[in-house]
């Protein structure tokens, strides 16, 4: 029995985000939502859970269904409630004692129950909207890039528990983590302004036979323009014979041959090609120096002074490339911060080269806080005239509109296009990357891995991104008990944290 059934669905702002779009949703599928930012994921999401109307087309939906969209960010109103209440919030009307069992099911502690919800981690809001909108029983689970802010552990936790839930129960979650994909879903639409394609197949498998696809539609394009083209050159040949003979007969073979080439040119369709919804090229500076950081045995603490972890002695050098691992509440950032302090000039056991030249970007993008809009942004940090700034933002996606409008309404994906355009245009030849992905869409990700790989980049990267950490790393080390230490790779850890 379906739940939904979308019939021609369209959207379109200042240009389409997706047209055309039919899809049937039974009960019990498991659904992966896959597009570049911007491309109307979210949208799509609000309009099959009734917060928003589509252009075109339609969505029937089961007689009584219940949708629960999950949102990237927690609304305003939520903020000063305590976790608990805001659950309740969820609940049906005089079933509050719901709520208990969503938070034991959750594995949420008493002391985090109590907590306003402004006072938590992002990872803990994740958790407390995805707990208040399963309260409500849904027949249909809407996530919005669920697993941002979310370690290992609760990822793990999150895809064990989307196995689990009961067979008439669809799901579809939007997500730019390809394993979590993998992992949690059976199949995989992916957006597109025309033609949208959806697989019975989970996001990896999907993305194969969609790249042989359009591998094959390139082809199949090439040939057709090649073919009009050969028509094309024959006419110019027909016609000019025609006009030095004066026969009607060639003229009319002229324009047969002429439109034959038009009726292909206009029926060709050119494969699709998506890199991003904008482009990021990071250009770091190289550097001579045989140590950019040296570590000797620093004390890292959280911010009430408690030690976390002793470092013991390690450094980076040029090229390498090194991800931290450990839980949420490790030190991770904590040491990313010590690192950035050093860079600043602060004395301690860390100590960074004289030729060491840093960039960052963290999780919550603060380094963009304050900046009026995009253009502002750019113009202000870099010596780029105003006419070339636009130039550099148009190339990352950024259309007029965008580089005007202020940043608070701008889409998580498009603030994470600037502050990576602003990293690029700091020319660094050493990076501080703590969470880089969190609203990076998945071609972005692959084009930061290849950026940091080629111009072989040292840096220093926190994420709780399977398939980056794979891609991005050529050291890890893994904060363990009080101390620090190198491992050989991630896979150990990541078995071991994912449960």
């Amino acid at each position: 029995m379906s739940l939904i059934s979308l019939r021609g669905l369209g959207v379109t702002l200042r240009a389409p985000l997706f047209s055309e779009l039919d899809l049937v949703l039974d009960r019990g599928d498991r659904l992966g939502l896959v597009a570049a930012n911007g491309r109307g994921k979210s949208t799509l999401l609000r309009i099959i859970a009734g917060q928003e109307e589509p252009t075109a087309g339609e969505i029937v939906r089961a007689r009584g269904l219940r949708a629960g969209l999950v949102t990237q960010e927690v609304p305003e109103t939520l903020l000063p409630l305590t976790l608990a209440t805001a659950v309740e919030g969820g609940c049906p009307p005089d079933e509050d004692w719901r709520a208990g069992i969503v938070m034991d099911d959750f594995a949420i502690p008493a002391t985090v129950r109590q907590t306003p919800l402004a006072a938590l981690s992002g990872g803990w809001r994740r958790i407390a909207l995805m707990a208040r909108v399963w309260a409500g029983e849904p027949d249909l689970l809407l996530l919005d890039e669920p697993t941002n802010h979310l370690d290992l552990g609760r990822i793990g936790w999150l895809e064990r528990w989307l196995c689990a839930l009961p067979r008439d129960v669809g799901v579809i979650l939007a997500s730019h983590d390809r394993a979590f994909l993998d992992a949690a879903t059976t199949r995989t639409l992916v957006l597109r302004p025309e033609e949208s394609a959806v697989f019975a197949l989970p996001y990896g498998r999907a993305r194969a036979a969609l790249d042989e696809a359009d591998a094959a539609q390139a082809r199949i394009h090439e040939n057709d323009m090649a073919r009009a083209g050969q028509l094309r050159r024959q006419a110019a040949k027909l016609r000019n014979i025609g006009i030095n003979s004066g026969s009607d007969l060639l003229q009319t073979k002229t324009r047969q041959l002429t439109e034959r080439a038009a009726r292909i040119e206009a029926a060709a369709r050119p494969a699709h090609r998506e890199t991003s919804a904008g482009a990021v090229r990071l250009a770091g500076e190289g550097s001579h120096a045989r140590a950019l950081v040296s570590i000797d045995d620093a004390a890292i603490t959280a911010p009430d002074g408690r030690l976390l972890f002793r470092t013991g002695r390690l450094w980076i050098g040029p090229g390498e490339r090194v991800v931290v691992l450990g839980p949420n509440g490790a030190g991770k950032s904590r040491l990313l911060a010590a690192v950035a302090a050093a860079v600043a000039g602060g004395p301690g056991a860390i100590r960074v080269a004289a030729a060491l030249r840093a960039g960052a970007v963290d999780q919550e993008l603060a380094g963009i806080a304050g900046e009026r809009s995009a253009i502002a942004a750019v113009t202000r940090r870099s010596d780029l005239g105003e006419a070339r700034a636009r130039a550099v933002l148009a190339e990352a996606g950024f259309d007029m509109a965008a580089q005007e409008a202020a940043l608070a309404r701008l889409s998580g994906g498009q603030r994470a296009r600037l502050a990576m355009v602003l990293l690029r245009l700091a020319r660094p030849n050493f990076y501080l990357l703590d969470e880089p992905t969190n609203h990076l869409d998945i071609a972005g990700q692959e084009a930061l891995e290849e950026e940091l790989a080629s111009q072989e980049a040292a840096a220093l990267i926190v994420s709780h991104d399977r398939r980056f950490v794979e891609g991005a790393g050529n050291r890890f080390w893994l904060i363990e008990g009080r101390g620090l230490r190198e491992v050989e790779g991630p896979g150990a850890y990541f078995a071991r944290a994912m449960g």
